[in-house]
């Protein structure tokens, strides 16, 4: 925040008629020699940031910025429910501090991500809780030029819960259901899927980088009826989070978990034992699949479906291994 008397200020006012609980009105002033009462709560509008070295003040600006808007009104959110401002305010920081300091992520191949338009992300999914999907979001966000963000699709659990199905919603995702995904790529989004579900995230330690099934291939379907690209994207690192060692059935069905997992440290070690290894973490962003020769017929071809299911799963499960091949430890890398 700066002290310089000449910044621009946001007053809002409550009405002081009768029922004016019910108005408010905004005005901008400049100069700070105007009166102020005690009805007013003035916020200073963030300075125009410049072109030379960081400016130590940008995030209180956007601080500021986001709060500003907050109590204007002046913020937009889509049929989705997507709020693009809180999620870059509120949502993404403390997620950017786990993809930076704690996994220490490696995104490779961000160059194969449009850089307008719409297409379809197929990642790998593991790591009991899908910690991956967050990252993988991450990685692209903060590698792409135009900062893009990725619309996770999600299972029915995630909405279920409370508390995290209302801010799944504000950060983007919607329900991993055909029509959805259709209407996002159609309007020219990067959509992620992760079509594993919970039989990848959830699978035991023994079968880790082993892709489980892919489902029926909805995804597939979806990128032939709107006709953009599928980008195979391998995910290095999440299966050692959680070394799922085992899986307590009765308490899973109990709290109606999809499973309840054993680790080496949870549930022996209580709250701590929920914390995720600091494992090196690599997202890589393949090379894009064209779906423009299939023509939206071919989605109601099953096989023709399955044919492009199986080569995105193939594609995946060869990025992994190439990985892998490199990689010299699991918490360097």
């Amino acid at each position: 925040m700066r002290s310089d008397s000449s910044a621009q200020v946001i007053r809002l006012r409550r009405d002081e008629s009768p029922g004016g609980d019910r108005d408010h009105a905004a005005e901008v002033e400049h100069g700070g020699g105007a009166d102020r009462d005690a009805s007013v709560v003035e916020l200073p509008t963030p300075p125009a940031s410049g072109t030379g070295a960081a400016d130590p003040h940008e995030p209180l600006d956007r601080l500021l910025t986001f709060l500003r808007n907050r109590l204007t009104g002046d913020y937009t959110v889509d049929e989705f429910g997507f709020d693009p401002e809180l999620t870059d305010a509120l949502v993404l920081p403390p997620l950017k501090l786990l993809y930076e300091k704690w996994f220490r992520v490696a995104a490779v191949g961000a160059g194969n991500l449009p850089a307008d338009g719409g297409a379809l992300l197929v990642a790998n999914h593991s790591g009991v809780l899908p910690i991956d999907s967050v990252m993988t979001a991450l990685a692209v966000h903060e590698q792409h030029p135009q900062r893009r963000h990725l619309r996770m699709l999600g299972a029915d659990l995630v909405f279920r819960t409370p508390v995290l199905g209302t801010l799944a919603r504000k950060s983007g995702q919607t329900l991993a259901c055909n029509p959805d995904a259709e209407r996002l790529l159609r309007a020219g989004e990067l959509v992620g899927v992760w079509p594993e579900g919970f039989k990848g995230v959830g699978k035991p330690f023994s079968a880790r980088y082993k892709l489980q099934r892919f489902g029926r291939g909805g995804f597939a379907s979806a990128a032939m009826r709107t006709g953009v690209p599928i980008i195979p994207v391998s995910v290095v690192g999440a299966e050692e989070i959680y070394p799922k060692i085992g899986d307590i059935k009765p308490l899973a069905r109990l709290l109606g978990l999809p499973y309840f997992p054993v680790t080496p440290f949870f549930p022996l070690l209580g709250p701590l034992g929920a914390v995720p290894l600091p494992t090196k973490w690599t997202i890589e962003f393949g090379e894009p699949i064209s779906t423009g020769d299939y023509g939206p017929e071919a989605a109601d071809d099953p096989m023709r479906v399955f044919n492009l299911n199986d080569q995105v799963r193939e594609s995946i499960q060869q990025m992994l291994y190439r990985r892998l091949a490199r990689r010299r430890n699991v918490f360097s890398g």
